[in-house]
C-alpha cells in the first residue's frame, strides 16, 4: 500500500502543511477523530494541484474553526445545520471543516434527515465514489487510506460513478456536478451512472434544482481552472438554464473567460497561486447587464454583501488602475509598494481587461522584474553587514534605499552595490596609504630579487672565469715530455756532427 501521508506531505505547500498539523493538534486536544477527505484526497491521487484542504471530523467543527481564528484564520461561511465551515486558513490557504454525518432519506427526493455519524458512514452517503475517499490524521492510524466505495479503482479507470440509483433523485443538483467533475478531470461517466443521468433528464429533474444549489455550482465553476469546459458541457445538455434562463439565452462570455485563464497561467509562472473567483464570476456573466447580473446572484443564494462586492469589483479595479497610472506612482518603488498591497484578483482583472499600457507595463515589471529583485534583497543586507554596518533601523533604511535604486537599474554588480552601500552607510574604503606601502613593499621585494639574481650571475661568472684560468694553468704544467724512443734521434744527430768532423781529419 502506498504511503499516502508521505505523498501528501511531499506535495503540500509549507502553509498547507502547517494548517494540517494545526488541525491535527486541535482535533487531538478536543478528542475528535480528524480526516482529510473529498476533493483534497482525489486531487492527491490523480496528481492534480491541491487547491483546498477539506477536513472531516467526528465532532463539532465550529470549535476547531474558532480556535483557528485565534491563529489568523478567517471564517468565510458557517452552516450550523450541516455543521460545515468554509475557512480561509492562516497562510492564505482555502478549505473547509465538516462534521461526519449520514443523510437519511425517508423517500427518494425528499429532504434528508441529518444524523451525526462516523467517517465510514459519511463517506458512503456522498455523491460519487471519487469523492468518497479519506486519509486518517489520527495518531494511531495516520496515513491510512479509507475507501469504502472503491473510488480508487474508478479514478484509475477515469470514470465518475454515482453511489446509488437514487443519487440524482435525492439531489438533482448532482446532474450539474457529475458533468463538472467529468469535464474538469477529462473522465467519462460510468455506464450505469449515465443511464441514471439520462433517466433523470427524461423526468425533467433538472427543473427541480433548488436555486441555492445551482448557486453553489455557479460558485464552484468560478473557481475552476478551466470553467469554459464545464460551462460548455452544461450548455450541450441544456443544463445552463438550471443556473439561470437569461444566462442560457445570452451565453457566458467565453472570450473574457479565456483571457482570464491565460492570466492565471502567467501568474502561476510568476510564482503566485491566484484565487480568481470574483473576476471569473464577472467573466461568466460578462454578456449580461448589471441589473441581470444582480438578479442572477440574488436568486442563486448570494448574500447582499456578496452581490455588492461582486458587482463593485470592476469599479474597484479601475480605481486602482487610475491610481497606478497617476503621478504619485512615477517612481518604481512607489508603484511596487502599491502593487504589493493590491489584491491579486484585481491585478489579474487588469491584466485581462485593461487597455492602459502604462498600468500594464508596471504590472508586468512588478511580476517579472521587481519581485525577483525583492526576493534577492537579503543578499544586499549580507553585503552591508560584511562592510561592518550593525543591524538596526538605519541598517534597514539603507537596504530599502538600495532596493529603490535597484528598481531603477542601479547596483546590478557587487562592485557597484559596494560603492552605493559605502556611500549610504558612511563606511569609507581602506586608506590608500596602506595600498602604496603594499605596492612599495612589492617593489622592494622585486628589487631584492633582481639584486640577488645579479649577484648570483656575477658569482657564477667569476667562478666560471677562475675555472677557466685553473684549467689553463693545469694544461701548461701537465704538458707531456718527449718519450725516450723519440729522444734518441736527437742525441744521434748531436753525435753525428763530431763523427763527420773526425772523419774529415782522417
Amino acid at each position: 500500500m502506498p504511503d499516502y501521508m508521505f505523498l501528501l506531505e511531499s506535495r503540500l505547500s509549507p502553509e498547507q502543511r502547517a494548517v494540517m498539523l494545526r488541525v491535527q493538534e486541535l482535533s487531538a486536544a478536543l478528542g475528535f477523530n480528524a480526516y482529510l477527505t473529498g476533493g483534497t484526497v482525489r486531487d492527491l491521487v490523480t496528481g492534480a494541484s491541491l487547491r483546498d484542504l477539506d477536513f472531516t471530523v467526528e465532532g463539532n467543527p465550529s470549535k476547531i474553526a474558532h480556535e483557528l481564528e485565534k491563529g489568523g484564520a478567517r471564517i468565510i461561511s458557517e452552516d450550523e445545520k450541516l455543521r460545515h465551515v468554509e475557512v480561509l486558513f492562516a497562510g492564505d490557504c482555502e478549505g473547509s471543516i465538516s462534521a461526519a454525518r449520514d443523510d437519511h432519506y425517508v423517500r427518494p427526493g425528499t429532504r434528508p434527515e441529518i444524523r451525526w455519524s462516523t467517517i465510514m458512514e459519511d463517506l458512503r452517503r456522498r455523491d460519487f465514489s471519487l469523492n468518497a475517499i479519506a486519509i486518517s490524521l489520527n495518531p494511531a492510524s495516520r496515513g491510512l487510506l479509507l475507501d469504502p466505495t472503491n473510488g480508487l479503482s474508478d479514478i484509475e479507470r477515469a470514470e465518475v460513478r454515482a453511489l446509488t440509483i437514487h443519487s440524482f433523485t435525492n439531489q438533482p443538483v448532482r446532474l450539474l456536478r457529475v458533468l463538472r467533475f467529468a469535464a474538469r478531470m477529462g473522465f467519462k461517466i460510468e455506464q450505469r451512472t449515465q443511464e441514471w443521468f439520462d433517466l433523470a433528464i427524461e423526468r425533467n429533474l433538472q427543473q427541480t434544482i433548488a436555486p441555492e444549489d445551482a448557486g453553489g455550482e455557479l460558485r464552484a465553476v468560478a473557481r475552476e481552472e478551466r470553467p469554459s469546459v464545464v460551462l460548455k458541457a452544461w450548455e450541450e445538455r441544456d443544463l445552463l438554464e438550471a443556473i439561470n434562463p437569461v444566462l442560457a439565452k445570452k451565453h457566458p462570455a467565453y472570450d473574457a473567460i479565456g483571457r482570464l485563464m491565460k492570466v492565471r497561467e502567467d501568474l502561476f509562472t510568476a510564482g503566485f497561486r491566484p484565487r480568481l473567483a470574483a473576476p471569473m464570476l464577472l467573466a461568466v456573466l460578462g454578456r449580461l447587464k448589471e441589473r441581470e447580473q444582480a438578479n442572477i446572484l440574488q436568486k442563486a443564494g448570494f448574500r447582499s454583501a456578496e452581490v455588492e462586492s461582486a458587482l463593485g469589483f470592476e469599479e474597484e479595479s479601475l480605481e486602482a488602475q487610475r491610481e497606478l497610472t497617476g503621478r504619485k506612482m512615477d517612481a518604481p518603488i512607489d508603484a511596487f509598494r502599491f502593487l504589493e498591497k493590491l489584491p491579486l484578483d484585481q491585478i489579474a482583472y487588469l491584466m485581462a481587461e485593461s487597455n492602459k499600457s502604462a498600468a500594464l507595463s508596471k504590472i508586468r515589471a512588478f511580476l517579472n522584474k521587481w519581485r525577483p529583485v525583492r526576493i534577492a534583497l537579503p543578499a544586499v543586507a549580507t553585503e552591508l553587514e560584511a562592510l561592518g554596518m550593525p543591524r538596526g533601523a538605519k541598517f534597514d533604511q539603507i537596504v530599502d534605499q538600495v532596493f529603490a535604486m535597484q528598481l531603477t537599474g542601479r547596483g546590478k554588480t557587487p562592485e557597484e552595490r559596494e560603492k552605493i552601500l559605502r556611500k549610504l552607510s558612511g563606511i569609507k574604503e581602506p586608506p590608500k596609504k596602506k595600498e602604496k606601502e603594499k605596492k612599495a613593499s612589492k617593489g622592494a621585494d622585486k628589487a631584492h630579487a633582481a639584486a640577488a639574481m645579479g649577484d648570483a650571475a656575477h658569482k657564477k661568472h667569476a667562478a666560471a672565469k677562475i675555472d677557466a684560468t685553473t684549467h689553463a694553468a693545469k694544461g701548461t704544467a701537465a704538458r707531456p715530455k718527449p718519450h725516450a724512443k723519440h729522444a734518441a734521434p736527437a742525441s744521434q744527430s748531436r753525435g753525428a756532427a763530431p763523427g763527420k768532423k773526425s772523419h774529415g781529419r782522417k
